[in-house]
C-alpha cells in the first residue's frame, strides 16, 4: 500500500493549496487497504518533530494554534502511538502524554474528510522548524546538559502541589493567599536545600531546561508573568511567541518550582479576573478585551516587583541561617550559602547563552484600561507568595522579555 501513501502525499504534501489536499484525499479514501501504512506515516513524521527537539506538548499546542483542535486530536493519537514503542521515556514526556486529548476515531466523520484533516496535519508536521532541543531523543542517550528528573519526588513538592491545588479551588482569597505563602514557603526552603546539598557533595548537576505553554489569548501578559516567576526561582526564560512557550533554563528544583507557580498563579489569575469582570458588568460597565489584557498585565507586572522584593528577605533569613547552623562568614559578612547561589547563577546564564546565542529583549505592548489594571494590581496583592530567592541580576526591566 505504500504506492497508495507515496501518491497521495506526493499530491497533497508538497503542493499549496486546497486542491492539492483533496487530491491526495481522494486518493485516500478510495484505498481503505491504506489506512494502516497512512497512520504509520504519520507516526514518521512524529519521530522527526523529536528530532528537531520538539517535545509532545510542544507539538499539540503548536497544531492547534496553527490548524484546530480537530487536528491537534489526530496529532495526539499519532504521539500516543509513536511513543508506545519506546521501554522508557523521560518522566516529563510521561506528564505531557498524560495530558494529551483521547484518541480520535478514524474515518470520521467520513473517510474523505479524514483523510484530508490527516494530510493537512502532515503538511504542517513536515514544515515544523528545528528548535533548540530541552532533552534527548526518545530511544537516545541522556544528554547530560538537559538530564531529565530523576523518577518520583520529594514529599516536599507532594505537599507544594496540594497546598496549591486547595490555594486554586477556594473562593476565599484570604485562604489562598496564606496556602500560596505557605507553598512558596516550602518551595523556597527546598531549592536552597538542594543548592547547598549539591555543594556540599561537588554534585556534577548542571542547568537544564524545560519549555511551558504560553497561548493566546494575552500571550504577552502570560510570558511577562511566567518570566517573573522565572527570574525569582533563579532561572531564565526565553519566550518564543510564534511557536506559542518560553523555554525556561534552570536547575532542576527551580524549574519544578517555576512550573508549579506559575500554572497555579495564572489559574488564581484567571478566577480573580473572571470575579472582577463579574463586579463590573454588575454596575452596568460593560467590560472588553481591553480590560482584561489590563489586568493580568498589571497583574504580571505587580507579581514581578512584590517576587523580587521577597526573594531579597529570603535568601538573607537563608544566609543568616546558614551562617547560624555552620558558624561560617567573614569580616565582610560573606556566608557559604552566598557563593553557591551565585555560583548557580552564573551557571544558568551560561547555559541559557549557549542555548539561546541570539536573543532580543522586547518591549510588550502597554495597559490601555485604568480599571483593569487596577483590578489587576489588588489580584496580584492578594495573592501572597512568601518568601522567595533572587533571581540573576541584569534581567529585563518592567515591561519587557526576552525572546
Amino acid at each position: 500500500m505504500e504506492p497508495v501513501i507515496d501518491q497521495a502525499c506526493a499530491a497533497a504534501l508538497y503542493a499549496e493549496g486546497d486542491a492539492a489536499l483533496d487530491t491526495g484525499a481522494s486518493l485516500l479514501a478510495a484505498a481503505p487497504e491504506a489506512d494502516d501504512a497512512l497512520h504509520r506515516r504519520g507516526e514518521e513524521f512524529v519521530r522527526r518533530a523529536w528530532e528537531r527537539g520538539w517535545h509532545p506538548a510542544d507539538l499539540v499546542r503548536f497544531v492547534r494554534l496553527e490548524l484546530d483542535e480537530r487536528r491537534a486530536v489526530l496529532a495526539a493519537t499519532l504521539i500516543a502511538a509513536e511513543t508506545a514503542r519506546y521501554g522508557e521515556l523521560p518522566p516529563r514526556w510521561r506528564a505531557q502524554l498524560a495530558e494529551l486529548p483521547g484518541a480520535a476515531p478514524r474515518n470520521k466523520p467520513d473517510r474523505f474528510g479524514y483523510a484530508s484533516d490527516l494530510l493537512e496535519l502532515y503538511r504542517l508536521l513536515l514544515r515544523l522548524p528545528a528548535i533548540e532541543p530541552v532533552g534527548p531523543v526518545p530511544g537516545t542517550a541522556a544528554d547530560h546538559l538537559h538530564r531529565p528528573p530523576a523518577p518520583g519526588e520529594p514529599r516536599m513538592l507532594t505537599r507544594i502541589r496540594a497546598l496549591l491545588a486547595k490555594a486554586e479551588a477556594t473562593g476565599f482569597p484570604e485562604e489562598a493567599e496564606a496556602l500560596t505563602s505557605k507553598a512558596q514557603e516550602l518551595m523556597a526552603r527546598h531549592s536552597i536545600d538542594e543548592a547547598l546539598i549539591a555543594a556540599r557533595t561537588r554534585s556534577t548537576e548542571t542547568p537544564g531546561a524545560c519549555r511551558i505553554g504560553v497561548e493566546p489569548p494575552y500571550e504577552s501578559a502570560k510570558a511577562i508573568l511566567l518570566d517573573a516567576v522565572a527570574s525569582a526561582n533563579r532561572c531564565q526564560a526565553v519566550w518564543n511567541g510564534d511557536l506559542g512557550f518560553s523555554t525556561v533554563v534552570g536547575f532542576e528544583a527551580d524549574l519544578e518550582a517555576v512550573e508549579l507557580l506559575f500554572t497555579s498563579l495564572l489559574v488564581q489569575g484567571t478566577a480573580a479576573m473572571t470575579r472582577a469582570e463579574a463586579g463590573q458588568r454588575a454596575s452596568g460597565r460593560k467590560r472588553t478585551k481591553t480590560f482584561r489584557q489590563s489586568f493580568l498585565m498589571a497583574y504580571a507586572q505587580r507579581l514581578g516587583s512584590r517576587l523580587a522584593d521577597t526573594t531579597e528577605r529570603a535568601t538573607a533569613a537563608a544566609d543568616t541561617d546558614t551562617d547560624t547552623e555552620t558558624g561560617a562568614g567573614t569580616a565582610e559578612g560573606t556566608s557559604g550559602l552566598l557563593p553557591v547561589l551565585a555560583a548557580r547563577d552564573v551557571a544558568v546564564t551560561e547555559t541559557a547563552e549557549r542555548m539561546f546565542p541570539r536573543t532580543t529583549t522586547t518591549r510588550v505592548r502597554g495597559a490601555t484600561d485604568l480599571d483593569g489594571w487596577n483590578h489587576g494590581t489588588e489580584a496580584a496583592d492578594r495573592a501572597r507568595m512568601g518568601d522567595h530567592r533572587k533571581g540573576p541580576h541584569g534581567g529585563p526591566r518592567d515591561g519587557e522579555i526576552m525572546a
